[in-house]
């Protein structure tokens, strides 16, 4: 196995901030309301950016989510008339047979009817919320096509409100290509050995087991991702990033050759990756946690209504 290991820097997030900040979200999505053609409206009118109720019921078990790409310029006056903005809630099959029914729908969905030519589109995408219940876990699955690739990604999220761990997982496979075409991963965030490793003395040792873990499988090799936050002297957290690869069964020899050959490209990679992610981090923290109540509310609220707005600032 070849380990790569890279550790950063960066400003330490306040928990109290994080858990107002995660429940205003939870909050500000709990009071929201479906409105005019399937659109997601905040409490106070505006609708969120991006995010549109295609089938089932808002914040119900089997909600369907997501926009129905444009189609190409020209595309209408060939195959008809473009569907009215309020049948919005009757396209949300299209997106589905994009990925080949990759994205399975609870009861409330209902089946869902091929549509010829969906999986053309530049993405295809949609958003199936599987569970809503802010008090104890948040559930739910994308699916995003693209140029024939299909990526379905699993999130849960348990204690909303005052979040205790994430679970990630996603799949990844283009149709009809084989099984070199397709991957698979799995990650977990436990937020609460997190606080509790952040919390200790500088100069204590390391947390002994990472909070944060990822897995990656495919044909050819495996690799492991973990997170490994201690605190230094100074108040910030330096994160160590390791990433271990390696090939999988007869392919381990000819794996070590190649693991030899782009060790460094691999370890530059993970470097600049890790100081990049550092740095945004930083970044963001520095804007948004000196705000608090209703001041933070307004912070979230208007990213959620406008994001591109909020990246230019």
């Amino acid at each position: 196995m070849a380990r790569f290991t890279h550790t950063v820097t960066v400003a330490a997030l306040d928990r109290g901030w994080f858990e107002e900040a995660a429940g205003a979200l939870v909050d500000l999505l709990d009071t929201s309301r479906e409105g005019p053609a399937g659109s997601v409206v905040l409490a106070d009118g505006r609708a969120v950016a991006g995010l549109r109720l295609l089938k089932g019921r808002h914040l119900r078990p089997g909600a369907r989510y997501g926009e129905v790409p444009a189609a190409p310029e020209g595309a209408a006056r060939k195959s008809g008339p473009a569907v009215p903005e309020g049948a919005a809630g009757e396209a949300g099959p299209a997106v589905e047979a994009a990925g080949g029914g990759a994205l399975a729908s609870g009861p409330a969905d209902g089946p869902a009817a091929p549509v010829s030519g969906a999986g053309d589109s530049p993405a295809a995408q949609a958003f199936v919320l599987r569970s809503w219940r802010p008090s104890h876990s948040v559930e739910a699955e994308s699916l995003v096509v693209e140029d024939g690739m299909s990526l379905r990604t699993g999130l849960r999220l348990s204690r909303p409100r005052r979040p205790r761990a994430v679970e990630l997982s996603l799949a990844g496979h283009r149709a009809g290509g084989g099984s070199l075409y397709r991957f698979s991963g799995r990650g977990q965030a436990d937020l609460a050995a997190w606080w509790a490793a952040v919390d200790r003395l500088p100069a204590a040792p390391p947390a002994a087991r990472p909070p944060v873990t990822g897995r990656a499988v495919h044909r050819l090799a495996k690799a492991r991702l973990t997170l490994t936050p201690h605190p230094a002297d100074d108040g910030s957290w330096r994160i160590t990033v390791a990433l271990g690869v390696r090939g999988r069964w007869l392919l381990r020899p000819v794996g070590a050759v190649v693991l030899f050959f782009a060790r460094g490209p691999l370890e530059r990679g993970l470097r600049e990756a890790a100081q990049g992610a550092a740095a945004e981090w930083n970044r963001a923290l520095a804007e948004l946690t000196p705000l608090h109540g209703d001041a933070l509310r307004a912070e979230i609220a208007d990213a959620l209504v406008d994001p591109d707005g909020r990246e230019a600032l």
